[in-house]
């Protein structure tokens, strides 16, 4: 089974993250906002009273060095809510930045807010992308009936995981999604860590990109 593990937001947490799947061998595809980064790290938000900060642009390529990189668009907005113009904007510009900046082509995108229309996805494809994913969890991620409504198997925090990653052998592909930031405390790296090992040591999984599925 064909499986990939995919980050949103381009945060601190990322670093400690990148880490532990180098450590691990395991590759990965980070979604990143090209337009919400500055120079040096700067504040985010609040997330379970905790501070979240947006990785700085020069601590970026040493942090992602040697994974994929996919759009998230420019700035993270509903882009169902905005006019054509620019939607495909926020979706063209991000993903040129971000094939600029890390030099490799940016082949996937991941829907703000998971937020999705018929026109989005054709703005979507017009821009270049390959595939593109929504936040609703399917048994049977692969073959998608559009590749720009490409459903994740589940969400990486989801209670029934391993139920779903099992479900997903019927279809050969297994893709799960989160934040780092999500991951607030001590247990619950030492539990993703742990979700790494047993799929890395499953005979019938392997790690792939998301791209090599559609072209």
């Amino acid at each position: 089974m064909h499986c990939r593990p995919v980050l949103d937001d381009g945060v601190t947490t990322d670093a400690q993250l990148a880490d532990l799947l180098r450590r691990m061998g395991i590759p990965a595809t980070f979604n990143l906002c090209a337009g919400l980064h500055e120079n040096q790290r700067r504040f985010g938000w609040m997330h379970a009273g905790q501070e979240v900060w947006r990785l700085g642009w020069n601590e970026m390529r040493s942090v992602y060095d040697g994974f994929t990189i996919a759009n998230h668009s420019l700035t993270h907005p509903n882009l169902c809510e905005m006019s054509t113009s620019a939607a495909r904007q926020e979706i063209a510009v991000g993903r040129e930045r971000l094939q600029q900046f890390f030099g490799q082509r940016v082949a996937g995108f991941a829907y703000p807010f998971g937020a999705v229309n018929p026109a989005v996805m054709a703005l979507v494809r017009e821009a270049g992308h390959v595939y593109a994913r929504t936040v609703d969890s399917t048994a049977d991620a692969f073959p998608p009936a559009d590749p720009m409504a490409f459903h994740p198997s589940c969400h990486f925090l989801a209670p029934d995981f391993w139920q779903r990653y099992d479900e997903a052998k019927r279809c050969g592909v297994f893709y799960f999604w989160g934040h780092s930031y999500e991951l607030v405390d001590e247990t619950l790296w030492q539990t993703l860590e742990a979700l790494f090992a047993r799929i890395r040591a499953d005979p019938d999984s392997r790690w792939g990109d998301l791209s090599e599925l559609f072209d």
